[in-house]
């Protein structure tokens, strides 16, 4: 692995920051208009020499995605839907006029490249193996157009929690600066977007918070994304999360908590939910639980909403029963405790 070119999986397994650490070996191709994908081949971790001029750098064409590898406590190593997040990195690239990649190449190489770098899966609770396909537009020019050249590459990182386990999250609702509108980039998962969500979340940050809850672009009373996740809230006894209409990144961990609540008997509906409606569950004591779902974060319990004058403190502050349900079956299921009745798992 990658930290100062020296570390080890063991070594680190204990102490891991996520997204610091990578590994020795990347997966890269490249696209070049007229003649398609080249071949897909794992190779040394390496930078890359880019132009100037290289058009990344100068209109944003640039998607990504991000997933797992888990080493359960049988010893197999498990990759959590990587068909799913790849039929979602090539809808991001459609939608940022880029070329999508062939899956039936690149989820047998993906997998490769997690074979080659098996001994970097770090061990425990928490653990994975962060995997980060992405693609840049590479072609040298200056002009507003999609570019006719390409690289996909996909680097992996032994990483721990992205947030405190112990602690549910402080978020303030952010009702001035917005992440995206209808028509717009929101459901893409494009470096753009998060450039975008940086200012109101490092102002957030100075005043203690650990993340911001987005509003909708036009009304700003609509909830959207919770920082970097999907955000769902148990109200009475139905869960609600923000439905997918375009400004929304169609999360797969919400997808998989959704379908588990389903499996469950438990009421879940995707629909518009207004800051208004949340407001007033927390004043009636039908605001139970919050949590948000990311592949980075995982399942993360909300402790606390701070909307305008309002602190919302959800559940005392604490983590939910149903919030701890989902987290323990989630894990169940990429650690290969439990059964994996969705087929949601690959072994490596």
């Amino acid at each position: 692995m990658i930290e100062d070119r020296q570390s080890t999986a063991k070594e680190v397994s204990a102490s891991l920051f996520f997204g610091t650490i990578f590994t020795e070996h990347m997966l890269l191709a490249e696209y070049k208009d007229g003649a398609g994908w080249s071949t897909l081949r794992i190779e040394p971790y390496a930078p890359f020499s880019l132009d100037p001029a290289t058009a990344v750098f100068h209109y944003g064409q640039a998607v990504f995605d991000g997933l797992k590898a888990y080493r359960g406590h049988d010893g197999q190593i498990r990759v959590f839907r990587p068909s799913t997040y790849l039929e979602r990195f090539n809808a991001s690239a459609r939608r940022m006029c880029m070329p999508a990649l062939d899956l039936n190449e690149a989820l047998p190489a993906l997998i490769e490249l997690v074979r080659r770098e098996r001994d970097s899966v770090p061990a425990g609770d928490g653990m994975a193996l962060y995997l980060r396909p992405a693609m840049i537009a590479s072609e040298p020019f200056l002009g507003v157009r999609p570019a006719k050249r390409y690289i996909f590459f996909a680097i992996a990182s032994p990483a721990g929690p992205y947030y405190d386990d112990e602690k549910p999250l402080r978020i303030r609702v952010e009702d001035r600066y917005t992440r995206a509108a209808q028509g717009g980039i929101g459901a893409a998962k494009t470096g753009a977007n998060y450039a975008a969500s940086l200012l109101a979340t490092e102002k957030a940050h100075r005043d203690g918070f650990d993340q911001v809850l987005w509003l909708d672009g036009m009304r700003r009373e609509y909830l959207e994304e919770a920082g970097t996740m999907n955000i769902m809230l148990r109200l009475g006894d139905e869960v609600v999360t923000p439905r997918l209409g375009g400004t929304i990144l169609p999360g797969v961990m919400r997808d998989s908590v959704l379908r588990l609540l389903r499996d469950w008997g438990i009421p879940a509906t995707e629909r518009a939910v207004s800051v208004n409606e949340v407001v007033d569950a927390s004043n009636a004591g039908t605001l139970r639980e919050a949590w948000g779902t990311g592949t980075a974060s995982g399942l993360v319990p909300i402790g606390e909403l701070a909307y305008r004058s309002q602190s919302l403190v959800i559940n005392g502050g604490v983590a939910g029963e149903l919030s701890d349900r989902l987290k323990t079956a989630l894990a169940d299921i990429q650690y290969g405790r439990t059964p994996d009745r969705h087929k949601w798992t690959v072994l490596v």
